[in-house]
């Protein structure tokens, strides 16, 4: 089988044209249009493949939908918060004065991202719709679900935490698990998505390219933990209760004894 070139084209020019808004708002790039980006092609592909989309494949694609929609709302919802007016001016100031050809480069940079971490669910409906076997697609599809779940109650959780008690760190519920479970629960999101279309990877291309975007977005991760760590500490790290919490629940995966991320050589802001 040939890698289906001409649909990651269509998929990077529906990025494409879901990302614009990032010119209006620089950092609606790696936000909105994030989940903006998802939603469409989701929609687009799920209608180009209707005649023959159904079982795990319809429901890899409604996930993915559906995680773009909650994304959406939560970050829109965040904006209109005003307990996020400080950070949001703090995101239009250090954004204000990016140039054209900046903005430019970042557009096609998110816009291919994007691409690649809907990849597999492409390349799965491709498959679906040659009537290519697809064993790894239940198993992948529960992991993002199981993801998915995780991110929408962390972020509700720590929403409602904060507006209660916003001078301090949330550690309830899942926060009382790990430090970071809405990161974990992006991170399974976008393994699981991998994992799905495992299957369908039948060219040196489809394993590269998809493998690509899923190292990114963990590797994005990762950096997002060790730099809400580092403001973290600037916040709390005099109070020996967060010290206390810090050495007892671990930063990003249950079980694993891995407590800081702050010597990581990359970061995101």
């Amino acid at each position: 089988m040939n890698f289906p070139w001409g649909l990651l084209i269509v998929a990077y020019v529906v990025c494409l044209a879901a990302t614009v808004p990032g010119f209006k708002r620089v950092y609606y790039f790696v936000s909105l249009c994030y989940a903006g980006a998802i939603v469409a092609q989701s929609v687009v592909f799920g209608l180009a493949y209707g005649f023959t989309i159904g079982g795990w494949p319809l429901i890899l694609v409604a996930l993915l939908f559906a995680y773009g929609v909650r994304l959406g709302w939560f970050l829109w919802d965040r904006e209109r918060n005003p307990a996020y007016a400080k950070e949001l001016a703090l995101a239009e100031r250090r954004t204000a004065d990016v140039a054209l050809w900046l903005k430019v480069v970042i557009w096609l940079g998110v816009s291919a991202l994007y691409t690649l971490l809907f990849l597999p669910a492409l390349l799965t409906l491709d498959a679906n719709a040659h009537d290519r076997s697809l064993i790894s697609l239940p198993l992948g599809t529960l992991i993002a679900a199981a993801g998915l779940v995780i991110e929408a109650v962390a972020d509700w959780q720590k929403s409602s935490y904060k507006a209660a008690h916003p001078a301090h760190y949330c550690n309830i519920g899942l926060y009382g698990w790990v430090r970071c479970p809405n990161y974990l629960g992006e991170m399974l999101v976008w393994f699981g998505v991998w994992f799905a279309g495992v299957s369908a990877y039948e060219t040196t291309a489809a394993w590269v390219l998809a493998t690509l975007g899923m190292l990114y977005i963990e590797a994005l991760m990762l950096g997002a933990a060790a730099n809400l760590e580092r403001k973290q500490d600037g916040r709390y790290g005099a109070l020996p209760e967060y010290q206390d919490y810090v050495r007892t629940v671990p930063i990003l995966l249950p079980y694993l004894r891995l407590h800081s991320l702050k010597k990581l050589p990359f970061t995101f802001h």
